[in-house]
């Protein structure tokens, strides 16, 4: 159970910050930037959550994930193996991955074909998620780097966040009438004088 008595510690004011284990870390640190983009990516999906009241399936999806997103933060922060004889640390597991395909693998039946690249819009929801999609997007970008400087970095990381802005794209889809009324690209739409076609 975590207990936060105190918000402000102080202990921050020298521009580190503490992980579950090992020394503190610059606040600009890859590693701090990895789990600090996951945090933005959830919080970018609580506000896609506000336009859900009249999906409460795609609701309750979204809040899975939100928890989910709380084990991956959680994940990164703890690098380094278990010390022997102590509780395993909390890690994103091929569990959870595999729920998120069986997500898409849902979703996706219903969609309308696609023509073209979808251009983020349509709908409140709709936008949400495709801004969700690019800060998760940019997280897997992170944690792929990380994971190329560090060894301490569970794989099951990156495949959790490739899988979910995946999720993410086709639950934006969902959102836009299950793809019919999404906004496509139109290739050269402008020309140089910046006039339509």
């Amino acid at each position: 159970m975590v207990k936060l008595n105190k918000i402000y510690t102080k202990t921050g004011d020298d521009g580190t910050t503490g992980l579950v284990r090992g020394p503190r870390r610059l606040k600009y640190d890859l590693r701090v930037n990895c789990f600090g983009t996951v945090d933005e990516a959830n919080a970018a999906i609580g506000v896609a959550r506000l336009s859900t009241v009249s999906m409460p399936k795609i609701d309750n999806m979204l809040s899975r994930v939100q928890n989910d997103l709380f084990d991956l933060g959680s994940d990164l922060a703890t690098p380094g193996v278990d010390p022997e004889g102590t509780t395993p640390s909390l890690r994103i597991t091929p569990a959870q991955t595999q729920w998120l395909e069986q997500m898409l693998d849902q979703f996706t039946a219903g969609l309308a074909p696609l023509t073209s690249f979808v251009l983020p819009g349509g709908t409140a929801l709709s936008a949400a998620l495709h801004v969700a999609r690019t800060v998760v997007r940019r997280a897997e970008r992170l944690v792929v780097e990380l994971a190329l400087t560090e060894t301490s970095v569970n794989a099951e990381t990156m495949v959790y966040l490739n899988r979910l802005s995946d999720l993410l794209f086709v639950l934006a889809r969902v959102a836009n009438s299950n793809g019919r009324e999404d906004v496509l690209w139109t290739p050269g739409r402008f020309g140089h004088d910046g006039k339509s076609d």
